[in-house]
């Protein structure tokens, strides 16, 4: 924004500064200046002068910059050290049609309470795509009773939540200033480390601005010295004492990692998954048992790094470890395949592989599940795999461990045929059935149907107004000649979107239609009068749910498709559309 209207008290402290500046050049060469190369180096050199005034408010950074007519351009920015954030995000506002100030009359208090209740659901993947374009994009924060570190906060626990490594480091990246980044990077490189990817662990340390964080400066020093940059590590960790930091663990680490101590040091700490990959990577003898209080991220680390016990070592008398062992492949760190392969190991009777049905059902339950497993193996009726590997998943489920069998069962049921499964296991065979390969649906145009029709291309890509319009009459007209046609909810959702776009309809057809009969909801209907964009789509979220959109009734859509039209937000509108409303095959 040029400022030249309001400075006016300030050129001549302009153009003192900038004499100051061009003598500063002087001095500072002690040699004659070569007056035709300056404008060059202020065209390479944008500087920056901080004026104070009383008829500005705030500091201000005035950047002098040359235009492409060489003539000298003052512009007005905040001041480029200022940590105060005035916003966060990571998609341009512009990509979903939403604005920049979308949160900006929100109050603080329905954003919590939304967030509370939201927190409660298991989000569909439909419900997640709109929290996802709600907190990530670039806006401004509410100013209503919530604080900016609160409202970070929500878009840091949806990332962590989410879980998306490249989306936290493009985000950690492009909002370097974030008072709260310091939760969010040690999320990522532990999320890294615990992998054993130190590289990648290690490399987003070359890209960000540290924060005044001691753990995240561990983490730093460890990287340099795994990168060979000793000085550099030897200096961050000076300038960490003169600051008093004190972790005796650490220390003893690092003097012998840098080869200042050669005492062979065997301390092992769970304190967090820095020490313990210290503590693994300065033993070569390194063992360590996990126990059901271990961290799930020590678990995973032990399981990248190959430092788990062999199954085929496992005591089968130890009914606690085998516990252990299901929780742990529950939880990604064991096989499935590993862990059904422990239970072959096990020893049973021909009378009870015979009546295991009953049989299971005494024994405990690791034990139990070792007999259905073993009996399942040895069938290969169709409706007995079915029955036995259904009570398998039963008694998974009854102990919250149903992941441990997960994959290795769709693989079974992969091997029916889907002409012999008995109606009373259909539910249970396409619920637990993983499609590998799932099939890409086409759009098909039937212009018999306003909804299905090709009106349905505009909402693809774009097209000249005038001509959909042409298109949007001539379908009307050809409708308009079958007598039993019945208008339905989904062909006003497409036609008034047209309107909305502009597409105007002929007068002669507006009589067919009954338009604007959506029945939004109170509360949303005041979001929208208020342009409170970024509640509205939290809102959306939380009717969503665990629903997709195409599993929502028709009167909802609608009502939804309305909002979006009525706060011109044409991108997600289309989106949604786009999935509700085309015959797909």
């Amino acid at each position: 924004m040029k400022i030249s209207k309001l400075l006016n008290k300030n050129y001549l402290s302009i153009f003192i500064i900038l004499f100051i500046l061009l003598n500063s050049f002087v001095a500072a060469e002690d040699e004659p200046v070569d007056i035709w190369n300056l404008e060059k180096k202020l065209e390479e050199n944008k500087s920056e002068i901080i004026l104070q005034d009383n008829d500005i408010s705030v500091n201000s950074t005035i950047q002098i910059q040359t235009n492409q007519s060489n003539e000298f351009e003052i512009v007005k920015g905040n001041k480029l050290n200022s940590n105060n954030i005035n916003l966060a995000g990571l998609y341009d506002p512009a990509e979903n049609g939403l604005t920049i100030d979308m949160w900006f009359n929100s109050d603080g208090n329905e954003i919590v309470s939304i967030f509370k209740r939201i927190n409660k659901i298991k989000l569909s993947n439909d419900a997640k795509e709109i929290l996802d374009i709600a907190l990530l994009t670039n806006s401004y924060f509410p100013k209503k009773n919530i604080s900016e570190d609160k409202f970070l906060n929500y878009k840091t626990d949806y990332l962590i939540q989410n879980g998306n490594l490249e989306l936290i480091k493009l985000y950690l990246l492009k909002n370097q200033n974030n008072s709260n980044n310091s939760k969010l990077l040690r999320y990522y490189v532990e999320e890294y480390l615990s992998n054993s990817d130190l590289e990648n662990a290690c490399s987003i340390f070359n890209e960000i601005n540290l924060l005044n964080d001691d753990y995240l400066t561990k983490f730093k020093i460890y990287c340099l010295i795994n990168e060979n940059r000793t000085e550099e590590a030897q200096l961050q960790f000076d300038l960490m004492k003169e600051l008093d930091f004190n972790d005796e663990f650490f220390e003893k680490k690092y003097n012998f990692i840098m080869g200042y101590t050669s005492d062979d040091e065997k301390q092992i700490s769970e304190k967090n998954i820095l020490d313990f990959h210290l503590s693994h990577r300065t033993n070569p003898q390194f063992q360590y048992i996990p126990s059901k209080n271990t961290s799930k991220i020590i678990w995973r680390y032990l399981s990248s790094s190959n430092l788990l016990e062999n199954i085929d070592e496992i005591d089968l008398e130890d009914i606690e470890k085998l516990s252990l062992i299901e929780q742990a492949t529950h939880e990604g760190n064991y096989s499935e395949k590993e862990l059904l392969d422990l239970y072959k190991r096990f020893q049973f009777t021909i009378n009870q592989l015979l009546s295991v049905k009953d049989t299971y059902k005494l024994l405990p339950t690791v034990q139990g599940r070792a007999l259905l497993y073993q009996r399942l193996l040895l069938t290969k009726d169709p409706e007995q795999i079915l029955d036995l590997s259904s009570k398998l998943k039963d008694s998974f489920v009854s102990e919250n461990i149903e992941n441990a069998f997960k994959k290795e069962l769709s693989k079974m049921l992969g091997k029916i045929n889907v002409e012999d499964i008995p109606s009373n296991y259909s539910t249970f065979y396409t619920k637990n059935l993983i499609n590998q390969n799932p099939k890409k649906s086409k759009i098909k145009i039937n212009n018999k149907i306003i909804y299905q029709s090709k009106l349905l291309n505009y909402f693809k890509e774009s097209y000249n107004i005038k001509k959909v319009e042409k298109d949007t009459n001539d379908l009307i007209k050809s409708i308009k000649k079958n007598k039993n046609y019945f208008v339905s909810t989904k062909d006003l959702m497409l036609l008034e979107s047209l309107q909305s776009d502009g597409v105007k309809i002929s007068k002669k057809y507006l009589k067919l239609f009954q338009f604007n009969q959506s029945d939004i909801p109170t509360d949303l209907q005041l979001l929208i009068n208020n342009n409170e964009i970024g509640l509205v789509l939290l809102r959306f979220v939380e009717i969503l749910g665990e629903d997709e959109f195409i599993n929502l009734g028709s009167d909802t859509i609608y009502f939804m498709v309305d909002a979006l039209n009525r706060l011109n937000i044409d991108s997600i509108r289309n989106n949604i559309l786009l999935k509700v409303l085309p015959l797909k095959v």
